[in-house]
Order: C-alpha cells, then structure tokens, then sequence
C-alpha cells in the first residue's frame, strides 16, 4: 500500500526530457516512468520513434507525452513548455539531453551550417530550456524546486581531435553551464547536475557517418566495452532522487574509465 501511495504521488510530478525517443533519451523516460514519474518528452523528426516510446511506457502503467518541438529554436522549446503547463501537472525536473554531433569533421571541412545547428540545439536549445524550467520549478518565481541534469559527454574532456572538435566544445559549454547555473539557482530549491557519457552504444555513431566508431574505439575503454543508455540513465535518475540531495554542480563521468 505505501509503494502505490509513492507512486501515485510521484506521478503528480513531471519530467521534461528533450531528445527523448531514442537512445539515452528513452532509456531516462522509460526509468522515470517505471519509477513513478510522468514524463513528456520532444522529438524533431522521427514521431515513430516517439510514438513507439510513449506506447510502451503506457502498457507498463506509465504515464507519457511526446510533443514535436524543435530544441534548436526558441519557438521549439516554448512549444514543449506550454504542454508541459498543459499536463496541469508540477514540473520537478528537466533533463536536457537533446543534441546533434554535427559530423564527422576536422576543423578544416566543417561547414559553417552544421557547426551553429550543434551550438544551437546542444548549447542554445539546453539554455532556453533550463530557463524555463526555472521559470516554473524556482521558488523565487513560486515554485517548489525541483532538478536539472544536463547530458555532457567526455568529448568534452577529450576534445574530440580529428572527429567532432565541434560537439566537444559544445559540450565544454554544458559542463560550465552547469557549474554556473548550479550556483545561481541553489538556494532557490534547483539542483543542476550533468553527466557526461562515453562510448555508448546508439545510433549516434551511424547517425555521425562511423557506424564501425563503437567497434573500433571499445579497446580504449578501460573496462573493455561500451556503455548502455541503461546505465546512463541510472546515473541521471540517481542525481534527480532525494540520495543526491546534497549534489549540485556536479559533471558525474559515465565512461567506463576512459
């Protein structure tokens, strides 16, 4: 009886997760909904993707949205927020996980289009939404607080030389912004956390024009193995739980040690 009584309280509470039909993304809406949360998540193209997602997590008893917005845009991301509002459901967390690798490219060929879509929906897109997750989870705007976890990755750290100097350099910008936004919103009930995920095995590789990249770069790991977006999202959801109440600003690697 107290487990149903959790859960019919945490399902009072949402969580927007953008980029969330594949990949990561759906592993974090899938966790958060087995764990009693309602979840509303965005896509830009793929809506079978979504739709796919959104079904599985209601068969299981959940509670899902998908809503097409594009996190490149501001018209995007207020599109997603007004349906979060429109759930009349408390917003308590934000995970931005939406971003695009660009390409592979050396510095010398990147095409100036594909550089300011990745500042656009990895740096950009996550700033707009923090914004307005503080907007609504603050309590200096009458919120109740809540928690933000931004998706980073070790290219930030690595730096990406010879493949995606671009997307790790985005990245770069989230691990500062997280740093920055962690402190300015902590005493207004905020947490801010990242993680920052290595070689993972999902579509992004193929997507980025190396689907041999997991294959070829596994032997660097010091475990030996890619990750899965399963074990991510067990990262993300521990930063957003009461067992990390005293965490903020923090860039957690999920990297098997590379």
């Amino acid at each position: 009886m107290q487990q149903r009584q959790d859960r019919d309280r945490a399902a009072e509470r949402l969580v927007v997760i953008t980029g969330g039909g594949r990949g990561i993304g759906a592993a974090v809406a899938i966790l958060g909904a087995h764990r009693g949360f309602a979840v509303l998540i965005n896509y830009d193209r793929d809506q079978d993707a979504a739709g796919r997602l959104v079904g599985r997590i209601e068969a299981a008893g959940g509670r899902a949205q998908a809503v097409r917005a594009d996190i490149g845009s501001e018209e995007g991301v207020l599109r997603l927020f007004a349906a979060a509002d429109a759930t009349g459901l408390r917003l308590t967390g934000l995970v931005n996980n939406a971003g695009v690798t660009g390409g592979l490219s050396r510095l010398d060929t990147l095409r100036n289009d594909a550089l300011q879509r990745v500042l656009a929906v990895n740096v950009a897109g996550s700033f707009l939404c923090a914004r307005e997750a503080v907007r609504r989870m603050s309590t200096r705007h009458g919120g109740q607080g809540g928690s933000i976890v931004n998706v980073s990755s070790l290219a930030a750290r690595l730096g990406g030389a010879g493949e995606w100097i671009h997307y790790g350099a985005s990245k770069g910008a989230i691990d500062t912004f997280t740093v920055g936004l962690a402190r300015e919103v902590a005493s207004e009930g905020i947490r801010v956390n990242a993680v920052a995920p290595g070689l993972i095995n999902t579509g992004l590789h193929a997507a980025a024009g190396a689907p041999d990249r997991l294959d070829r770069l596994a032997p660097s790991v010091p475990m030996g193995r890619a990750g899965t977006p399963e074990e991510v999202a067990e990262a993300v959801l521990w930063l957003m739980s009461p067992q990390a109440s005293y965490i903020t600003g923090a860039v957690i690697p999920v990297g098997g040690g590379r």
